[in-house]
């Protein structure tokens, strides 16, 4: 009897340690992040700013999209999107959770503390969209003490909280989000990039531009890549330079701007 049931533990014992060891390897090969699997190349966005990223059906899209699957391609990898608040691709890069961001993260001096960038691939020009019958907001000068809708973390959150220390900025994951309150009147404006902002008025004709020749401000558009990550920087760089070269990148802006 006792042999009996020394056999029934060592068994129960060796089934429990095997599915020890079962459970730690599936959270190793379901883990988020980089590294897990050499055939892949993992990047983080933000699939609500068209025409850099955006849904089309099940599908992320658009400009930083293509410029993602050409480095996949370039570095011989299957590419992953990981699409999540632009905050949170931010620090996801930071954490080596994805290899690169590609969501048209500007650079400036903060980021660039804490995450490297490639060779600038846009100049982008920053707008003010206003709601088209409120009349509040007339000039880029007005919006200095009023409610201004941006996305958080974005240079335009940045720039308006640094520029206009009496304005009350509203933040947003999505600027849908944003143009719903525009549309009630609950901000006074949005500040965003010249041609998402397009897509959001053609998408809101109760909305418009205040003016396209007249900029609030121009930054550029790079890949962020975790701070250190100097061999795949290279790699990323030589790409972009490629596509710039070959003029792919105004392609590439030209088929998302129509395909809209």
């Amino acid at each position: 009897m006792n042999t009996m049931k020394k056999l029934l533990t060592a068994l129960l014992c060796g089934a429990m340690v095997l599915s020890m060891a079962a459970c730690g390897g599936s959270d190793s090969e379901s883990a988020e992040g980089t590294g897990s699997d050499d055939n892949k190349i993992y990047v983080g966005t933000e699939a609500g700013f068209a025409p850099y990223e955006y849904m089309s059906g099940d599908e992320v899209v658009g400009v930083d999209m293509d410029i993602a699957q050409a480095i996949a391609d370039a570095m011989g990898k299957e590419l992953v999107i990981k699409n999540m608040d632009f905050d949170g691709a931010l620090n996801a890069v930071q954490q080596g959770q994805v290899d690169f961001v590609a969501a048209a993260v500007s650079v400036d001096e903060e980021r660039q503390k804490v995450m490297d960038f490639s060779h600038n691939y846009v100049d982008s020009s920053d707008v003010v969209v206003v709601n088209a019958s409120a009349g509040v907001v007339n000039t880029n000068e007005d919006i200095a003490d009023k409610v201004i809708g941006v996305q958080q973390g974005n240079i335009a959150d940045i720039w308006v909280t640094d520029n206009y220390p009496d304005a009350e900025v509203k933040r947003y994951t999505k600027f849908v989000q944003a143009a719903e309150d525009l549309k009630n009147n609950k901000i006074d404006a949005i500040v965003m990039d010249l041609y998402p902002a397009q897509e959001l008025v053609a998408a809101n004709p109760e909305l418009k531009i205040l003016d396209e020749n007249n900029p609030l401000f121009v930054d550029q558009y790079a890949i962020a890549v975790k701070k250190g990550n100097q061999e795949l920087l290279d790699q990323i760089n030589e790409v972009i330079d490629q596509l710039i070269a070959d003029g792919k990148i105004e392609e590439f802006t030209a088929n998302h701007a129509t395909a809209k």
